[in-house]
């Protein structure tokens, strides 16, 4: 993979139409970091809730080093996405920062490590780890590149959330429409009983609901299960296919 291709917008859409998940999505990118950058290892750390968890990987060394630092609670990967700023560390041989965690770094024949904060405008933090075996090892490499993939994979997570969200709200609407629709029978259940207004009918059945300390929905499905000896009917407000 070239540095153009991971600059190149139209290459990450394609990713994300062919993606079936984010996490598709972002494996694709570790695997493309790990390609543009030869090192031994890539990670990506989301953090959500206050617990950061390794979500995807690209070669064998990010996953056991991101759980050194997570079981510690420190480290570069965590640095960098609670602060959103990249971490380098050239030689861990010579760090003096994170605890035990560069001598254990060293014991898994890791000696250079570059993290990037990912995600920092969305509601989940995050890091892009690269662990490499020499010295030094990120002064000869792209790190324009690797900064557009970081770049991208906030784009990823700040869309998936969107999509949620939406989809979130439009369930909330759904359901919010649903109710409507059984007190309007309700409604007119009482109305044609007591042959009253709408506004009475409501104030009846509002008084019903907090004397018995019941939510107005569920008071309205009792009512017409009572009435008819089936559960009122909702309309089906999905969307077609």
């Amino acid at each position: 993979m070239s540095a153009d291709d991971a600059y190149d917008g139209n290459h990450i859409t394609q990713w994300l139409l062919h993606s079936d998940s984010l996490e598709d999505f972002l494996q694709t990118l570790a695997d493309a970091a790990l390609e543009l950058s030869r090192i031994e290892g890539v990670g990506v750390t989301l953090q959500r809730d206050g617990r950061p968890v390794t979500v995807v990987s690209a070669g064998p060394t990010a996953p056991k080093l991101d759980e050194k630092q997570y079981g510690q609670d420190d480290g570069p990967c965590l640095q960098s996405l609670r602060t959103d700023e990249e971490i380098a560390v050239p030689d861990m041989e010579r760090e003096s920062r994170w605890g035990d965690y560069p001598a254990y770094a060293v014991s898994c024949g890791i000696r250079s490590s570059l993290s990037l904060p990912i995600a920092a405008d969305t509601h989940t933090a995050g890091a892009l780890n690269l662990y490499a075996a020499p010295p030094h090892a990120f002064a000869h490499v792209d790190l324009a590149a690797l900064r557009s993939l970081a770049a991208r994979a906030t784009g990823g997570i700040a869309l998936a959330q969107r999509i949620t969200d939406a989809q979130e709200f439009a369930d909330q609407v759904r359901a919010a429409m649903q109710s409507r629709s059984v007190i309007d029978q309700a409604l007119g259940v009482i109305m044609g009983q007591r042959r009253c207004t709408a506004d009475e009918a409501f104030g009846i059945l509002r008084s019903a609901s907090q004397h018995r300390n019941i939510k107005l929905r569920d008071l309205c499905v009792e009512l017409i299960t009572n009435l008819t000896g089936r559960p009122p009917t909702t309309p089906d407000l999905r969307p077609g296919p």
